[in-house]
């Protein structure tokens, strides 16, 4: 995951828990229904800005777990 998207998820998460918070929702149903209201909200603004989507971004040459088993390496 780069930069870009990880700052989009960041930006949905702060944005879904302030949203929950301020409309006092509960119940574990409404919780994931304005989580996914937030994050299609995201997207469409990313679309409409002629962002690239988080799914056609490029993937990192090395993955969490090889740089994990590298570092690994290294410490034994």
């Amino acid at each position: 995951m780069g930069s870009t998207e990880l700052a989009a998820n960041l930006f949905r998460a702060t944005q879904t828990e302030e949203k929950l918070r301020r409309d006092e929702v509960s119940g574990k149903q409404r919780a994931n229904q304005t989580h996914f209201d937030v994050g299609t909200k995201i997207r469409q603004t990313i679309h409409e800005l002629g962002g690239t989507m988080p799914e056609a971004l490029p993937t990192p040459e090395t993955s969490i777990r090889q740089i994990e088993r590298a570092q690994g390496k290294l410490t034994d």
